[in-house]
């Protein structure tokens, strides 16, 4: 009798403890375990962090960082045949989405700034850019100063827009602003000859660069405009996902396993041409693994 006591006295306390660790879920976390699924937002053309393969499947350095996320979820709501989503979305819908549940993170090559904190959260750093500008090495341009009076694109909700007027250089100088819808249809642009260069995150240029038809026709020039930080983004005052978020990409900083990631996108041949982006990492972001930080630029 004393052992059924006790028994049904452990059922009761795990009981408990469960019912007690489901009604701490909150936010994303409790919305993932009530459908059962959690949605990954991803991009279509952010090479090599968030785009697709030659079977149209999502692929990169973010997506692998992710991937290691959505484990830790499985993880912490015991949940190891979660269904993962995958949802395509672009520079300027990837707030919205964010804001109205359609997402509930998104990894590719976004720029936490302090502006979008007023409308989304951000994890630590898992990559730190310059914005500079593509160009057909033919157009002459080297600087800012060349690109008076010419048509300059960069990508529509993107940061990169207004950053040359901020430059001292570029304070002195006019130019036609053009915006793609993505991040390929804008160097298109420049590649096609109706705008002079590309003003964009120096790293998703390289992709473009590498993987377009003649990769020597193009260069990086000019200063760097700004340098800013990549996070994966989640809901704004969601401390909970967010918290798990943070753990799971420090956890890979500091075992080592994120620079492993790294090498394998930025430096080996990647899909779908096999190309290499030869691309060492920078001391800024070797500061920002050995130092996470969720830190935004102005």
């Amino acid at each position: 009798m004393r052992k059924s006591l006790i028994a049904l006295t452990l059922c009761l306390t795990a009981a408990g403890l469960a019912a007690t660790a489901q009604a701490e879920l909150t936010g994303t976390l409790q919305k993932i375990k009530d459908s059962g699924a959690i949605t990954v937002g991803h991009r279509e053309s952010s090479v090599p962090f968030s785009y697709l393969d030659a079977t149209q499947k999502p692929v990169g350095y973010a997506m692998d960082l992710c991937a290691k996320v959505v484990a830790a979820v499985k993880n912490e709501l015991k949940m190891p045949n979660l269904q993962v989503k995958y949802q395509a979305v672009t520079s300027q819908n990837r707030i919205p989405l964010m804001q109205n549940g359609t997402i509930d993170l998104e990894c590719g090559s976004t720029t936490n700034s302090l502006a979008r904190q007023q409308q989304v959260g951000f994890s630590v750093a898992y990559f730190i850019t310059s914005v500079r500008m593509g160009v057909r090495k033919d157009s002459g341009i080297k600087d800012i100063g060349d690109l008076n009076g010419k048509p300059v694109v960069t990508t529509t909700g993107t940061t990169s827009d207004g950053l040359i007027k901020q430059n001292e250089k570029g304070k002195a100088i006019n130019v036609k602003n053009l915006y793609g819808k993505d991040h390929a249809d804008s160097f298109l642009m420049v590649e096609s000859g109706r705008a002079a260069a590309f003003v964009m995150d120096d790293i998703l240029i390289a992709g473009l660069i590498a993987n377009a038809k003649n990769p020597g026709d193009f260069a990086i020039v000019g200063p760097s405009l700004r340098d800013e930080p990549y996070g994966v983004m989640v809901r704004k005052d969601d401390a909970p996902f967010k918290a798990l978020v943070d753990k799971t990409l420090i956890g890979l900083m500091k075992s080592g396993e994120a620079e492993k990631l790294y090498t394998q996108w930025f430096l080996n041949p990647i899909p779908p041409r096999g190309v290499n982006l030869n691309f060492p990492m920078s001391p800024a972001l070797k500061a920002a693994f050995a130092t996470p930080t969720d830190k935004g630029v102005e």
